[in-house]
């Protein structure tokens, strides 16, 4: 379980340099729809995003070996502090101090995470679900994330932001869930792991959540996609964990008050950091 929390915390800190560096590049960009590739096709000639490749791919590589020693449970709230280090990130890029909004809402949810962690103490379930089982994540993913990007359709600014940051959200979490798939089940055989097809889902799923999430970037300031995001993808992993892999959290007599209290410190944390004021640059 060590190796699962501190790979989390590394891929956490990844995804967070990955995201301050893409999120200023995609700003430049003229404003697209959700599905427009064109947004996509001009940020991958854009060297700002693609140097943000780099720790993107870091992230990746530690988030696969967290999630082969841990639970999904674990791992996804884990990844949510990237949210808190981006403050820290930003706040050293722009060589300004970190505003004590951001340092209450870092501490906030940083305390949350630990408590959660502490008290529901997640356990790990099955490594490989059901053919049926994908069925049915995929139906209610799949569901979830074309009502989002039809809802933001119609709306402009924040609004907007926070329904395509829901559904990237979504989509990142269910690529966890593939991930953690194929590397429980990749045993060095590469043309198995080149024709499973929870690989080729992964490709799809990424590519789709990479759109959506520059798009979500382009729509208002950057508090509502980064904020709705944050707190969808761990839900998701979660959920998907607690279904599909059956995997349980000890969350029952006297210890429910405080999963929520440390719920309601997780939310409050990341509602802070992503609310706090930014310059734009």
């Amino acid at each position: 379980m060590t190796i699962a929390v501190v790979t989390a915390l590394v891929a956490a800190f990844c995804y967070a340099l990955s995201t301050t560096i893409q999120q200023r590049a995609a700003k430049r960009q003229p404003p697209r729809r959700a599905w427009d590739l064109r947004l996509l096709w001009r940020l991958l000639r854009t060297r700002s995003w693609q140097l943000g490749w780099t720790p993107s791919l870091g992230a990746l590589l530690a988030q696969a070996v967290a999630l082969r020693h841990g639970p999904l449970a674990v791992v996804q709230p884990l990844l949510a502090t990237g949210l808190f280090m981006a403050i820290l990130i930003e706040a050293a890029w722009t060589r300004r101090p970190v505003q004590r909004r951001d340092l209450v809402a870092t501490l906030l949810g940083t305390a949350g995470l630990a408590a959660f962690l502490a008290t529901a103490a997640p356990s790990a379930g099955i490594d490989d679900p059901a053919a049926s089982s994908w069925w049915w994540v995929a139906g209610g993913a799949g569901g979830a994330v074309g009502a989002c990007l039809a809802a933001a359709r119609p709306t402009t600014g924040a609004a907007r932001g926070a329904l395509l940051g829901v559904a990237t959200g979504i989509l990142y979490g269910l690529s966890s869930a593939l991930i953690k798939a194929v590397v429980t089940r990749f045993n060095g055989d590469l043309f198995e792991l080149v024709t499973d097809p929870r690989l080729a889902a992964l490709v799809v799923v990424s590519l789709v959540g990479v759109q959506v999430n520059q798009n979500a970037f382009q729509s208002g300031r950057i508090a509502a996609p980064l904020t709705a995001l944050t707190l969808t993808e761990p839900v998701t992993g979660v959920v998907v964990g607690a279904t599909a892999f059956r995997e349980t959290l000890s969350v029952g007599g006297y210890w429910i008050p405080l999963v929520v209290l440390a719920a309601g410190a997780i939310v409050a944390g990341v509602w802070l950091a992503a609310g706090a004021p930014r310059k734009a640059h």
